[in-house]
């Protein structure tokens, strides 16, 4: 069992490493890259942007109890904003990314495997990696990065309006405080993530999708398993960014 599951995660990295080198190559599938981020696009956007508003409240009323506890209500928009923007954008977007996109991604490509297309296109010489990964990955990625400006604008405006009618918080200081300690990285560490989890997400939806058991079980076993892999993967990779964030990019004043 542990040496299949290591062979799962070097074939998952080894789909990783052949998407990413398949990218550079001709003929690229414009086309088909086009309509898969329309899809994806498509069943994402108002699921993400719901889940943004509740989340950008939640964290404002949270943080806004938590700053007049200690006396330092003048920072709750810097807190918040930062929160939404460098966390739980990325992570919305994505799961939502995940939870819609991927697992219709997992399900198309798990069809064509169980109906052998897979394996028709490389008696063809066609490359099932360039054809048919490569569009499904980019589309997510793209997806992510555009939707994640989307979330972060609406579960700021969410939690402005939370802490200013709720908590009665001060709109001027809600923005002040954010414009004081915000910096562009912060923005930018936002951005990355995206890109990161949407590249995980997509390839992770490939390849569940492509090595799916036969029958409609294996189908639906490999959808699930590749919504499940993708959360727990993005988490992680989450952590491990943010780490690398804290400790080599400097706070604004410090």
């Amino acid at each position: 069992m542990v040496t299949r599951a290591l062979t799962s995660v070097g074939d998952l990295f080894a789909l990783g490493l052949d998407t990413i080198r398949s990218t550079f190559r001709r003929p690229f599938a414009w086309r088909e890259t086009l309509e898969q981020f329309w899809f994806v696009v498509s069943v994402s956007w108002i699921p993400a942007m719901l889940v943004a508003i509740p989340f950008g409240a939640v964290i404002a009323l949270q943080l806004g109890t938590l700053t007049v506890q200690v006396g330092a209500q003048s920072f709750t928009g810097a807190a918040s904003v930062l929160a939404v923007v460098q966390q739980a954008a990325p992570i919305v977007t994505t799961l939502v990314i995940a939870g819609a996109g991927g697992a219709a991604i997992c399900a198309d490509l798990g069809s064509r495997r169980i109906k052998d297309e897979i394996d028709a296109m490389r008696v063809m010489g066609i490359d099932p990696v360039r054809r048919l990964v490569v569009p499904r990955v980019i589309a997510c990625v793209i997806a992510a990065v555009l939707l994640n400006g989307l979330v972060s604008v609406v579960g700021v405006i969410g939690g402005y309006v939370f802490n200013v009618i709720v908590q009665g918080g001060t709109p001027g200081a809600y923005l002040a405080s954010f414009t004081a300690l915000a910096q562009i990285s912060d923005l930018w560490v936002g951005e990355i993530k995206a890109v990161v989890f949407g590249f995980v997400a997509g390839v992770i939806a490939c390849y569940r999708g492509l090595n799916t058991a036969p029958g409609p079980k294996g189908v639906g076993d490999a959808v699930n398993q590749s919504v499940v892999v993708t959360f727990l993967m993005l988490f992680f990779v989450n952590f491990v960014i943010t780490t690398l964030y804290l400790q080599l990019v400097p706070g604004k004043g410090a």
